[in-house]
């Protein structure tokens, strides 16, 4: 029988689900939360609440955002003709924090895997289909493992036809890798790096 309350039990096991947080960490995270005011709670308990009830998916990239088209998507800064192509939302803020890419994004929605059961239906390719004109360049930058280089290489071959310019992320990122935890400058190496398909 623990001797730990049910409810401080409860949040250790819920932070305990975030990818990284280990028991320890997560008592540490709830101790934390216990030791500060009452508001500190309140207000990440809202924060919380706010992001799970305002955030949606942007409807031209599938990136998340809060206005429908994302900034990213309506900045007129951005070049519009450079689609680099990401498994997951999240992937784009890893390119971002660089400033190393100035062109939009698309994201898939993860990447195919037959063992899984994720085919090219369950990802985002008739919309990047649909944005994708001649004259525009795509860079792949699906996480360097085999069904990431499985999913670019399906992807080369459906813009085969478009007269697109092609691109995948240069080598170095380490293969089985995740691109959140590679380091900005390796990230910014490979963009400069990409090499076509």
């Amino acid at each position: 029988m623990s001797t730990i309350p049910d409810s401080i039990q409860r949040l250790i096991e819920e932070f305990s689900r975030f990818p990284g947080i280990g028991q320890k960490t997560a008592q540490r995270m709830v101790f934390h939360v216990l030791k500060s005011p009452n508001d500190h709670a309140v207000e990440l308990a809202q924060a919380v609440m706010d992001m799970k009830t305002k955030i949606r998916f942007c409807s031209i990239c599938n990136g998340i955002t809060e206005e429908d088209p994302c900034r990213i998507c309506t900045n007129p800064k951005r070049d519009q003709s450079s689609i680099c192509i990401v498994e997951d939302a999240a992937d784009i803020y890893t390119f971002e924090k660089t400033n190393a890419f100035q062109g939009v994004y698309h994201v898939l929605g993860g990447v195919l895997s037959p063992l899984d059961g994720i085919g090219p239906e369950d990802l985002n390719l008739d919309s990047l289909m649909d944005r994708t004109q001649s004259g525009y360049e795509v860079i792949i930058a699906t996480n360097p493992t085999i069904e990431g280089e499985a999913t670019s290489l399906y992807i080369a071959k459906l813009l085969k036809g478009k007269e697109v310019k092609v691109t995948r992320l240069a080598r170095g990122l380490p293969m089985g890798g995740d691109l959140e935890y590679i380091d900005d400058a390796t990230i910014l190496r490979a963009m400069e790096g990409r090499t076509a398909l």
